[in-house]
């Protein structure tokens, strides 16, 4: 986390990108074969890691300010990384609809 709410979306940004070429390559590293239970779990695994990572990332930092009376400031910053990771994941929608 960082005060820089470009940043922190920025961030949120390439963690999804990350997640996404685990899931989409990590197959071929480890062979398509079925591991009973552990998929499932690994999977929910990941979505409660990555919900409580993007809480850190879009919601710390506003919640600190908020807490410390900064309340202006703090919607601002939560705005701003929010409009941000949205800019961010509409140019990654029309480029996957582009190409």
């Amino acid at each position: 986390m960082t005060k820089n709410p470009y940043l922190n979306a920025l961030v949120a940004g390439l963690y999804v990108a990350l997640v996404v070429l685990l899931i989409s390559y990590g197959p071929t590293f480890v062979g398509a074969k079925s591991n009973g239970i552990l998929v499932p779990m690994a999977m929910l695994s990941l979505l409660v890691f990555s919900a409580a990572f993007m809480g850190y990332l879009f919601f710390l930092q506003p919640a600190l300010m908020y807490a410390e009376g900064q309340k202006r400031e703090a919607v601002e910053f939560f705005s701003k990384t929010l409009v941000s990771f949205a800019l961010l994941t509409g140019v990654i929608v029309l480029l996957a609809f582009l190409f």
